[in-house]
């Protein structure tokens, strides 16, 4: 099974730009979880559903009003051109921000549960001993947070390999820039191209399913390496 280079390129393009937003989620989620996991305020749910929204909303919904924040014909597309020194529509830093929204809740929601069912029992635990809330997160909280860590990642990561409408909508089809798999796939369909369209299918199929299962033995792993080390003494 060969893949001519322009599918390479997609294909590399698709891998680079899911592991940019995964680590951008990475650094948003875990401490928007933390907070929302501890927020008492009435105004915890609704900034949940707007987390949320992009799990219900058709993605071309969500790349139609992102397309027009993004566009310089508007004010707010206007200010993030002058603040990327690039207009956000058709670029991959545009891609990479959409991205970002799009896959939002496949980060925060595995954190949240994690660290609702757990983070106040360890929190408390390490601030009896005399720890700051700070080093209780880094020290205590994620370290007892890894499988749902690693599932947060990898969601996110085939999340986005596999967007379409979002990516469609801000990015276009430009080779190199803003081509990723599933477009290129697209493509393919549409030329009848059934040949090429299969290869990539399956490629991305194979992609995602090895995630997937070593996304679970590390789950595993980290779950079975938990329970055999008692965090701060605190029994599990």
């Amino acid at each position: 099974m060969t893949i001519d280079a322009a599918d390479i390129g997609a294909l590399w393009l698709t891998l680079r730009l899911a592991a940019i937003t995964t680590l951008l989620l990475l650094l948003i989620g875990v401490p928007l979880a933390w907070k929302l996991s501890h927020w008492q305020s009435r105004w915890r749910h609704a900034v949940e559903v707007i987390i949320t929204l992009p799990l219900v909303l058709p993605p071309t919904v969500l790349g139609f009003y992102l397309l027009l924040a993004f566009s310089p014909n508007y004010a707010p597309g206007r200010w993030l051109a002058e603040s990327f020194g690039q207009p956000l529509v058709f670029s991959f830093t545009g891609l990479v921000i959409a991205s970002v929204i799009y896959s939002l809740p496949f980060m925060v929601q595995p954190l949240l549960a994690s660290f609702s069912q757990n983070g106040r029992r360890l929190t408390s635990a390490a601030a009896a001993l005399g720890m700051p809330p700070l080093a209780a997160l880094l020290r205590v909280l994620l370290p007892a947070s890894r499988p749902a860590i690693i599932s947060a990642c990898a969601l996110s990561f085939a999340h986005t390999l596999g967007e379409f409408g979002v990516v469609l909508m801000i990015g276009g089809a430009i080779p190199g820039e803003t081509q990723v798999v599933s477009i290129a796939l697209y493509q393919h369909v549409e030329a009848m191209e059934y040949g090429a369209a299969h290869r990539l299918a399956l490629v991305l199929v194979a992609v995602t399913t090895a995630l997937l299962l070593l996304a679970r033995w590390l789950g595993r792993a980290a779950t079975a390496k938990e329970r055999d080390i008692p965090v701060l003494g605190v029994p599990g």
